[in-house]
């Protein structure tokens, strides 16, 4: 990224509101504001940190099955760093000129009008951030299962019912990951560098835990047989510019290779995805101006390398073709792993039925530590609405000793619990990812907007590579959404009516906050 002195502040980063008003009287001086205790490691930790979880040890099973090719399995996950680094830049320079509580919430309100900015936050309360912390919390919890038979989905403690597929009542897998939910709550509430404590020793863990898979699968465990097959037949399984039939969602599709490579890499951007939130605690970070943008950069750029090396390494170890009924791990491949569980795969070639335990404590680790970074910065987007009347009045509030939103952490936390008890949150997370890539797209379209509307606001780094990276993203998270809304029409359908529903609730806190005063955001 290239620098630029700054200058006085103006426009977004004074406090305006989209139209150039001011947003409201300041706030008392009186009330408490975020303490900036989050250096440049805690904010690279909560970037690496939250898009570190369960993923990258599972969802090359799936995405080898669609490829049919190591080749293409490696460009999908590449295609998915330069997205992923490409996006993060784009951000560097709205994060400098920004610098505020609410990350994305802020930009797409003053780039596009304070409606774009209230569905994201709606969106992401909803499902996007309270699902995935569902769902990372119940992953935290199926692995503690496989050390600890009693924790189980099938062992309930209570049951009402069920209505369809859901059963509504309590197992003793939901009890525990409403447990780590709740603690992970609580640490936070007590300030914001308690969650960051915990959040770089976890994220430490993590990523030592990933690179004790990449040694493993580079130097321990390589197996030539896989390593032929492999390598030696790179590209195959697709031949470039044909048209390949494959199956989807119980349907039998039709698309071009480019188009199953971009339908794969659901899992893959899945995986990568939460990058952002480091921009949600922009209000908590010291020189914020400099250090989000690099933590955004360095972040995105470790794990993107940290993803290809595990894949080569999976590779090195597994065929990527296999059969679902063969009796050993080399034999089921990578298309075929027990449970999608590659990684597992690879650590039982090394450590027999050892290597299970060991991987789920590895994968235990990684979901608890995304689970804390999700919940430490979900809440100041909340936060952030609140200061604009948008959401309830108490999430507005800091608390006066530990300085964070008490209030928003605990309805986070109720809400992420009742889509644990709901048991639909892995369908939520599909529906919503149509959803989350169109606020990705308008967010960066908004950075185009913002150099035309406000050229004087202040841009301490400016986006690299300007305006080609910033289209080039553009281009491929419109063709990545084009592509599941024709493939998966029923998940993106569902994920856009959530975010359409957010249009009158809007309207409603409109009309409900004209009574109210405003205030800015610290």
């Amino acid at each position: 990224m290239e620098s630029e002195q700054e200058s006085p502040t103006s426009g977004a980063s004074a406090g305006l509101t989209p139209n150039g008003a001011p947003a409201g009287p300041p706030a008392d001086a009186a009330q408490p504001t975020f303490a900036r205790d989050l250096g440049l490691g805690s904010a690279t930790a909560i970037v690496m940190g939250t898009m570190i979880g369960s993923g990258i040890f599972i969802v090359s099973a799936q995405m080898s099955r669609q490829l049919q090719s190591p080749g293409l399995l490696l460009l999908a996950w590449l295609v998915t760093g330069f997205l992923t680094i490409a996006g993060a830049l784009c951000y560097g320079e709205l994060a400098a000129a920004m610098p505020h509580a609410g990350g994305q919430y802020v930009y797409l309100r003053e780039s596009l009008g304070s409606i774009f900015g209230f569905l994201y936050g709606w969106t992401l309360f909803v499902v996007i951030q309270t699902g995935t912390i569902a769902a990372v919390a119940i992953a935290f919890s199926k692995f503690l299962g496989v050390l600890f038979p009693w924790v189980s989905e099938t062992r309930w403690l209570f049951l009402f019912g069920q209505w369809g597929p859901v059963k509504f009542g309590l197992n003793t897998m939901e009890l525990v990951a409403l447990g780590a939910i709740i603690l992970l709550t609580y640490f936070n509430s007590r300030g914001v560098k308690t969650g960051a404590w915990i959040q770089n020793i976890f994220t430490a863990a993590k990523i030592l835990a990933l690179l004790g898979v990449i040694a493993l699968g580079w130097f321990v465990a390589r197996n030539a047989v896989a390593v032929a097959a492999n390598f030696q037949h790179f590209w195959s399984g697709m031949g470039w510019g044909h048209w390949h039939v494959f199956q989807a969602n119980g349907r039998t599709m039709v698309a071009s290779t480019i188009g199953v490579i971009f339908i794969a890499m659901v899992g893959s951007l899945f995986s990568s995805d939460s990058w952002n939130n480091v921009t949600f605690t922009a209000g908590e970070i010291r020189d914020p101006r400099r250090n989000i943008p690099l933590s955004l950069v360095l972040g995105t750029g470790a794990v993107t390398v940290l993803y290809l090396l595990a894949n080569v390494a999976y590779l090195n170890v597994l065929p990527l073709w296999g059969h679902a009924g063969a009796a050993t791990v080399l034999g089921r491949g990578i298309q075929h792993a027990s449970e999608d569980r590659v990684a597992t795969a690879v650590v039982s070639v090394a450590f027999g039925h050892i290597g299970a335990a060991l991987m789920a404590l590895a994968i235990m680790i990684s979901c608890f530590g995304c689970v804390n970074g999700l919940i430490l910065s979900g809440a100041r987007v909340y936060y952030a609405m609140a200061k604009d009347r948008l959401f309830f009045r108490r999430i507005a509030e800091l608390h006066p000793r530990s300085r964070v939103p008490v209030f928003g952490l605990w309805v986070q936390a109720v809400w992420a619990c009742l889509l644990c008890l709901s048991g639909t949150y892995n369908q939520l997370l599909e529906y919503v990812m149509f959803a989350e890539f169109v606020f990705y797209i308008l967010t960066i379209a908004g950075l185009f907007f913002l150099r035309w509307r406000q050229p004087n606001l202040p841009r301490p780094y400016r986006t690299l590579a300007y305006p080609v990276l910033p289209a080039l993203y553009l281009a491929g998270a419109v063709f990545f959404d084009w592509e599941i809304l024709r493939v998966f029409p029923s998940y993106t359908g569902a994920g856009l009516l959530l975010v359409l529903i957010g249009v009158p609730v809007y309207f409603f806190w409109k009309l409900r906050s004209r009574s109210r005063p405003a205030t800015t955001n610290p």
